[in-house]
């Protein structure tokens, strides 16, 4: 053995025989000749010392009775072991995995977490478990708080019996387990938060009224359910509904949805400000993406985060500006009209644009110009007419550019860069606009189009490198 040793190999992981091991010291051991390692045995039956020699320590193995996190996934578990066991080596666990074992029951599993009076987080997702079909003990996981039970074949019924047994549950995953909701929650599922029932393809909007009036629920986890509509019958155009009334954030990713009524329904809850619904007929992402994005914004007011973007308030006001102008026609088909009290809008209209009344009073009701000249929302690819200018040129030269109103800043940039000869990464812009005199704003985020910043016809994009 080298006399050489540094504290490099501290750490290292050694096998020994078969056994394997953790290198806690490097160094002399005295009166021993010599340098000398010093490791803990992953099996903590192996070993004469604890890092101590003649008196001295040297190192100090892991307490197995301070531990409180354990992963254990795909480690063939299949039972509790000796009773009291875990209890007696592992009292203080908070969190532990168990998930893709060889458990077979629930009763198992609570043998298990039973001996663990701290347990707050517990995974047991991918065993094909055996659920009690009778009532289950209340209390026996007192403590915990979030309960993994993705892919173990679980039904709703059964649920609603093994969370009995957890009275201030506040996470619960269900994920991949073809449930179907066949009854409400009543004395159970009180203190949930977060409820994640992905994958499951038997689930629909009459199902979700079961769950409906649960008080706590703030996140709720749909997604690749197959769901294409949500109604809320309790609440009539303009107002609330009673259901769901502390839901914050709503997940229908990759589902069906493709009918924006969809949207019109999430503007009925009370609480929501933040969805997620990305991969949906409506929402797909490709060059209609930003136009669903700005509708969807313009249709449920009190939304802050799209699909963990914020929404920034001069984005919200091009969102509610674009939609008042793009449905403007059809408003005054409708029977729409600048003087309130002259308003005659058809129930067919309400009904499809339920927040167009409020547009008109927070921005005011659509003039007749801008509805002569206003293009469809959906015309992406409008030319908008700019003046381009650089700053910190002595002769302030000042070009016109018309460039489509979906163009992005980093496509911008190229364009200006194979004007200017000057490289992409250099070139900085902004832009200002006479209907906000010495305001300059930043297109600071090269993947948003000049749209997204409302860059509009006649404003001066300003370049500097």
């Amino acid at each position: 053995m080298s006399d050489t040793l540094t504290a490099d190999v501290i750490g290292r992981r050694v096998e020994v025989n078969g056994e394997h091991a953790t290198v806690r010291f490097a160094g002399v051991v005295p009166p021993v000749a010599g340098p000398w390692l010093g490791v803990e045995w992953d099996n903590p039956e192996r070993g004469k010392h604890d890092g101590s020699h003649e008196g001295t320590v040297y190192f100090k193995c892991s307490q197995l009775s301070k531990l409180q996190e354990v992963s254990l996934r795909n480690c063939a578990v299949s039972c509790a072991g000796e009773k009291g066991g875990v209890a007696e080596a592992c009292p203080n666990i908070r969190k532990v995995d168990l998930s893709k074992n060889l458990l077979s029951s629930w009763d198992e599993v609570i043998h298990i977490a039973d001996q663990l009076r701290h347990l707050e987080v517990l995974n047991v997702s991918e065993n094909k478990l055996k659920f009690p079909s009778g009532s289950v003990l209340t209390g026996t996981l007192s403590v915990l708080k979030v309960l993994v039970l993705n892919q173990t074949g679980i039904t709703w019924a059964e649920v609603l019996r093994c969370v009995a047994g957890c009275p201030g549950l506040e996470e619960l995953y269900l994920e991949s387990n073809n449930i179907f909701i066949s009854e409400r929650p009543t004395d159970v599922l009180q203190t949930v938060k977060l409820l994640d029932l992905s994958s499951n393809q038997l689930i629909d909007e009459n199902q979700l009224y079961l769950i409906a009036h649960l008080p706590r629920l703030e996140q709720l986890i749909l997604s690749d359910t197959g769901i294409s509509s949500l109604h809320f019958p309790d609440a009539g155009i303009g107002c609330k509904t009673s259901m769901f009334p502390s839901l914050k954030y709503l997940v229908v990713n990759d589902n069906q949805i493709s009918q924006w009524s969809f949207f019109n329904e999430l503007e009925k809850l009370p609480s929501l400000r933040a969805l997620s619904c990305l991969r949906n007929p409506l929402t797909k992402e490709d060059k209609e993406a930003e136009t669903a994005r700005l509708l969807i914004i313009a249709s449920i007011g009190q939304l802050k985060t799209l699909n963990k973007c914020e929404i920034l308030p001069e984005e919200r006001r091009r969102a509610e500006l674009d939609y008042r102008k793009a449905f403007g026609n059809e408003w005054k088909q409708a029977g729409g009209h600048k003087d309130p009290e002259k308003n005659r809008l058809s129930e067919e209209f309400l009904t499809a644009h339920p927040r167009y009344q409020f547009l008109c009073l927070k921005y005011g009701a659509p003039e007749d110009w801008e509805l002569k000249t206003q293009q469809p929302l959906m015309l992406k690819n409008q030319l908008l007419t700019l003046k381009i200018k650089y700053p910190h040129q002595l002769d302030q030269k000042v070009l016109e550019k018309q460039l489509p109103g979906s163009m992005t800043i980093q496509k911008v940039k190229g364009l200006l860069s194979r004007l200017l000869k000057v490289p992409v990464s250099d070139l900085l812009l902004s832009y200002e606009s006479p209907k906000k005199p010495g305001r300059e704003i930043e297109l600071e985020n090269d993947l948003k189009s000049l749209q997204f910043y409302s860059v509009e016809n006649g404003d001066c994009l300003l370049v500097r490198w």
